[in-house]
């Protein structure tokens, strides 16, 4: 956790930012926090079960608006595999380990919420 201090229209503000790999390897989320979307079944490629793989997370919350890799996809560590749309802009999600991309659980237009489980790489 890395704690920086920012300024807003002359009001000083005091920030902490999380690394990725931080978000990963984190506790679940709060009962509080709202469910992840479903992801439609016809839309997703065949996968193995999706408790099996490294889960590969969004730090935000948000909107997918890319799916970069596909099941059975290589990915190496630092890859971008999901895009997530918040407050109109762009975030990559990239892959936190290398291997092979064992399920996708979104699709372009599913909500997220921050630690949301994305795809999951073995």
């Amino acid at each position: 956790m890395k704690v920086y201090k920012i300024k807003v229209n002359g009001k000083s503000y005091r920030v902490e930012l999380e690394a990725i790999d931080e978000v990963a390897s984190a506790a679940p989320a709060a009962a509080s926090a709202p469910a992840p979307s479903a992801p439609k079944p016809d839309a997703i490629p065949a996968a193995k079960p999706s408790g099996e793989g490294n889960p590969v997370t969004s730090p935000i919350q948000g909107q997918v608006t890319k799916v970069l890799v596909k099941v059975g996809d290589q990915v190496k560590k630092g890859q971008a595999v999901v895009i997530v749309e918040a407050m109109k802009l762009e975030n990559e999600v990239v892959s936190s380990i290398e291997g092979e991309v064992v399920a996708i659980l979104v699709e372009k237009g599913t909500n997220v919420a921050a630690k949301d489980v994305l795809i999951r790489v073995r």
